[in-house]
């Protein structure tokens, strides 16, 4: 029961900070541009599996609160869900695969998430362009900073999950 409370411990405290670092920077977290900063959290589950119902449900707030439109909230959240599971399959693979999933699951959904539900009018390659390049700032370069920072002090931070 103690490990049961303490994964789902930790998937709140994930999924409110992703909420907060989503709706604080909303003007980045939104729109044909985007650089979401929570999205450095999907490094997260090289740490603890935890993290993927905590992406899950905090991106998932985070859209709803943010205004989103209904396909955005459930295909963005499915993005968001998609490369966790997959980040959290790569555990014991190098740290520099983590951002991978992430990168491409939303590179390859949210471009049509705004095109019809947003109906923005650009090119879905050039959408998919500026959606990758976000998130290889987001997951990549925010989020391997995230792994460096606290890596060594994972084993406290996500005691056994």
């Amino acid at each position: 029961m103690k490990n049961n409370t303490r994964y789902w411990t930790q998937a709140a405290m994930i999924a409110a900070v992703y909420v907060v670092l989503t709706v604080v920077f909303a003007a980045f977290s939104f729109g044909e541009v985007q650089v979401r900063i929570s999205e450095a959290l999907t490094i997260l589950p090289l740490f603890t599996p935890a993290a993927v119902p905590g992406l899950f449900a905090g991106c998932l707030l985070g859209n709803m609160l943010g205004g989103a439109v209904l396909p955005d909230i459930v295909f963005g959240s499915l993005a968001t869900l998609i490369g966790a599971c997959l980040t959290c399959k790569l555990r014991n693979a190098s740290p520099f695969l983590g951002p991978v999933p992430p990168i491409l699951a939303n590179t390859l959904i949210v471009p049509f998430v705004l095109r019809y539900a947003y109906g923005f009018d650009l090119p879905i390659p050039f959408m998919m362009l500026s959606v990758f390049i976000g998130e290889v700032i987001s997951c990549g370069v925010l989020g391997l900073a995230l792994y460096f920072a606290i890596r060594g002090r994972a084993g406290e931070i996500f005691k056994a999950a």
